[in-house]
């Protein structure tokens, strides 16, 4: 079972202490009681507590449940438990316990693995943190952040080169499952330029929590990163809750002025988690299932990266998307290719014909690029885009030979270059690609010497 955290236990006690001496200047007594369960959702009355505020919940073995609060009925608060309904009873005790939600940070974070509460995973000991920041922080005022000027190396040719990342752009990787976005995160992972990286792990399965970090992230990926992990097996609360820490995390270092790649994965569990408060809540559906806060809720997470103000740092974040039955327009698919600065897609028939990363490059777009590249290196693009878009719309008649070489010179140029084009595309995990490096082979892909 989930424990509440010892600062909250603390706060808990030393409440209690007060309202057990009585007397003059005591705190009023906040006990409530458990006045029913629907599913996960947990009803309490005789206490009042504002939306987001903790409250524990006695269980049978003397424990308490952390939960907290997420909607009213009448006199009733609703309570989302963070842990598992284990040894609640009828009418048990619940008490409020705080206001909010904050999360420790500070540079004892980097190689650390933590869960949604923010406690440590790894079996390192406690965090050597000493700065407390609130999870659900407001974004910077919009007039004030500095604009994307900079790109941002990420180590992989074809987005380097092709879809080029600004600092402080915000993407997202759009793919069905067993495509290879994990891989494609963990090569960014490794060979960004990025001092500081937070991987966000939400709703994966728990064996994939560890291969990544040991197989996929390593060693050298760790030492600069942040992981905050919350599976498939945990509430829905705590996956919600991971998101909004890993965005805080990523806040703390970029207002230290470092360049930060926040990789969040997936921001569908972090929208199917909402969906399962709301609709436990009594939210009705509005689009696909998926009630109206749901969609309120991606922009407010999305928005808190970015650039800070001038002089500050950056968060360069990819949020990984999962369109279920690689339908590109799914609801939350539609929604985050609105509020995000570009979309890269990963196609399944380029994964089955074992092109790695699997990127389509018609389908993808960067849409910071023309801010930071400059004309040389965008008319390279546009002549790459061509060749590549007319060799797809002619390939039937050049697989069965019924193309003829000299019918048009725009083909044969695309015929001629799609080895070429074919290798430029394909990265094997362990290689490393710079920006400026990625920018020469495209050069030299267009104009062979």
């Amino acid at each position: 079972m989930h424990k509440p955290n010892q600062r909250l236990v603390d706060h808990f006690s030393a409440l209690r202490r007060q309202v057990e001496a009585g007397g003059a200047g005591a705190a009023p007594k906040v006990e409530g009681r458990l006045r029913r369960i629907v599913g996960t959702l947990l009803e309490a009355e005789g206490c009042k507590a504002p939306i987001g505020a903790y409250c524990i919940v006695e269980t049978t073995d003397g424990d308490w449940l952390e939960t907290e609060v997420v909607g009213f009925a009448s006199d009733h608060i609703l309570l989302m438990p963070t842990g598992e309904l284990r040894g609640v009873m009828p009418h048990a005790r619940v008490l409020p316990i705080a206001k909010g939600s904050s999360v420790e940070v500070g540079p004892g974070l980097l190689g650390r693995v933590i869960d949604g509460a923010g406690q440590p995973l790894d079996h390192k000991g406690p965090l050597q943190c000493h700065e407390q920041r609130p999870i659900n922080a407001q974004p910077i005022n919009p007039l004030l952040r500095r604009p994307i000027r900079q790109p941002l190396d990420v180590g992989v040719r074809a987005i380097n080169a092709l879809l080029t990342v600004g600092q402080g752009q915000r993407l997202g990787l759009f793919a069905g499952s067993g495509v290879g976005k994990s891989v494609l995160l963990g090569m960014m992972t490794r060979y960004t330029d990025a001092e500081v990286v937070v991987v966000a792990l939400i709703g994966e399965r728990g064996r994939e929590v560890k291969e990544f970090i040991d197989g996929i992230l390593g060693e050298e990926g760790m030492r600069r990163a942040v992981v905050i992990a919350t599976p498939a097996d945990h509430p829905p609360l705590m996956r919600m809750r991971a998101a909004w820490l890993a965005t805080s995390v990523a806040e703390y270092f970029r207002d230290q002025g470092m360049q930060v790649l926040l990789l969040m994965d997936s921001l569908t569990r972090f929208a199917q988690a909402q969906r399962e408060i709301a609709l436990a809540t009594g939210e009705p559906p509005a689009t696909k299932g998926y009630p109206p806060s749901v969609f309120a809720r991606l922009p407010a997470l999305v928005e808190r990266a970015g650039n800070g103000e001038e002089g500050g740092g950056s968060i360069t974040a990819f949020y990984t998307v999962l369109a279920e039955g690689d339908d590109q327009n799914d609801p939350i698919v539609d929604s985050a290719r609105a509020i995000l600065d570009g979309h890269i897609v990963l196609s399944r028939s380029l994964a089955d014909a074992g092109h790695f990363p699997a990127i389509d490059v018609e389908r993808s777009v960067s849409r910071a690029m023309n801010d930071i590249t400059d004309k040389p290196h965008q008319d390279m693009v546009r002549r790459f885009r061509k060749m590549y878009s007319l060799y797809q719309q002619n390939r039937d008649l050049i697989t069965i030979g019924a193309y003829q070489r000299g019918t048009d010179k725009r083909l044969d140029e695309a015929v001629s270059a799609w080895p070429g084009m074919q290798h430029f595309l394909q990265q094997g995990f362990d290689e490393s690609e710079s920006f400026d490096h990625a920018l020469g082979e495209l050069s030299q892909l267009l104009d062979p010497q």
